[in-house]
């Protein structure tokens, strides 16, 4: 434990021999804050932080008019390894169990807000979901390549560039509350983009074991298939299951229901290794398509849920990296730029086919550049990493991990850009 104030030996140590020493004791005094909460219980660091992060996001939010979420994962930043070192990722463990749910609540919210059948009355919009993805992961996986990387991590890294941030997309714009067409389509493409990354990692793993000597293909293939199955059934049943209960609660009552199902949708996921993210996803989809208008869901479902989105975005800027920046950068633009040529063109391309115009087109691409490694973390904690394969490389997955906390960090300024600056969707309600 770190000690709280200079003890009276030190401070006679420091009796007024001149300004150097003054400013050592002022140093040493200034300092104190960070020293005690290196020293403190990781629980309590964490909730002091917490604390910290609200503020912040009140800050941000007045002086720049910049979405919340951005103030709480900066602290997040300056508190990691990164910056001050005030938590270390391994004391994140304590917390671990409430971070999955706030992703559960987030990722069933979306999966919630979604219509299915918009997909199917707009192929346009389908085509435009699954091309969007697909090209970002062709751009990102051709420019590395060009750059000398090897092909297996640069599908690697085109198939995490797919996806959005379910996350830092629900977090936003539960604060900023647009309403129109741009925001119905960025929630679709972000669920469509999401679930195709999911497929892609899979699929990418089966592949490899393909040039893998000694290692059968067929088990992977399997357990890939038993991933993703049983993640669908997880996840209607679950839906379909909120939709019966929901018959005989009513109220308030009917967002402890959707809390309770998220929790238990979640564990059983872990229980039976497959993937909590399309289980939510698909749980959210399929009480939407059962209820309809009778599915009320609270963004975050509530107070409860907005703490831990709180605590879920201190987190991500815990765990940004930045680690070799000046050594990889050649690698982390091309991610960036590939993605964001890749993303924006394809909206503007199919912008009049799927009906929207250029000026939404150009803020709907925008606001689909947050990034995130949460399909690439729940994927392998799901699938593992076949032990008879070779880890990948570790240059151009640290440019990708860099990639993904810039896309990660700026995320709310493209989102507040996209929908609110090029799209002009916005809400009459005050802050």
């Amino acid at each position: 434990m770190a000690r709280l104030l200079p003890a009276s030996e030190d401070l006679n140590a420091l009796e007024p021999t001149g300004a150097g020493a003054a400013a050592d004791w002022g140093r040493e005094i200034a300092l104190w804050p960070i020293e005690a909460l290196r020293g403190a219980d990781p629980v309590l660091g964490l909730a002091v932080l917490m604390i910290i992060a609200l503020l912040a996001g009140e800050a941000v939010r007045r002086a720049t008019g910049l979405p919340r979420a951005l103030g709480a994962m900066l602290v997040g930043a300056l508190a990691s390894p990164l910056a001050l070192s005030l938590v270390a990722r391994a004391e994140l463990d304590a917390w671990k169990p409430l971070i999955d749910l706030a992703v559960g609540l987030l990722v069933f919210e979306l999966g919630a807000r979604i219509r299915p059948r918009w997909l199917r009355d707009n192929p346009w919009l389908t085509l435009k979901s699954l091309a969007e993805a697909l090209l970002s992961g062709l751009a990102v996986a051709g420019a590395l390549m060009l750059l000398g990387i090897d092909h297996q991590s640069a599908t690697l890294a085109g198939a995490v560039a797919m996806a959005g941030s379910p996350v830092i997309t629900m977090a936003v714009l539960g604060e900023l509350r647009p309403r129109g067409q741009v925001t119905e389509r960025l929630l679709v493409m972000t669920a469509v983009n999401t679930v195709c990354a999911v497929l892609a990692l899979s699929i990418w793993q089966v592949a490899v074991t393909l040039d893998a000597d000694g290692f059968e293909w067929q088990p992977a293939l399997a357990g890939v298939l038993y991933a993703l199955c049983g993640s669908y059934l997880l996840g209607a049943f679950a839906g379909l299951l909120l939709e019966r209960l929901s018959r005989q609660i009513r109220g308030t009552g009917l967002a402890t229901l959707q809390l309770a199902l998220v929790v238990i949708a979640a564990m059983l996921a872990a229980q039976f290794t497959v993937s909590p993210l399309l289980s939510l996803l698909v749980a959210g989809m399929v009480a939407r398509a059962r209820m309809g208008h009778r599915l009320q869901v609270e963004p975050q479902l509530g107070s409860g849920g907005a703490a831990l989105t709180l605590l879920l975005l201190l987190t991500l800027g815990l765990l940004s990296t930045l680690d070799g920046l000046l050594g990889l950068w050649p690698l982390v633009a091309a991610i960036i730029g590939a993605r964001l040529l890749a993303k924006v063109g394809t909206v503007l391309l199919l912008a009049r086919p799927s009906g929207l115009g250029w000026r939404q087109s150009l803020g709907l691409g925008l606001a689909l550049q947050p990034a995130s490694s949460l399909p690439l973390l729940l994927t392998s904690a799901t699938l593992g990493w076949p032990a008879h394969l070779p880890a990948p490389p570790a240059e151009p997955m640290q440019a990708l991990l860099i990639a993904l906390t810039l896309l990660q960090l700026s995320g709310p300024v493209w989102l507040q850009l996209g929908l609110r600056g090029v799209a002009r969707e916005s809400d009459a309600r005050p802050d």
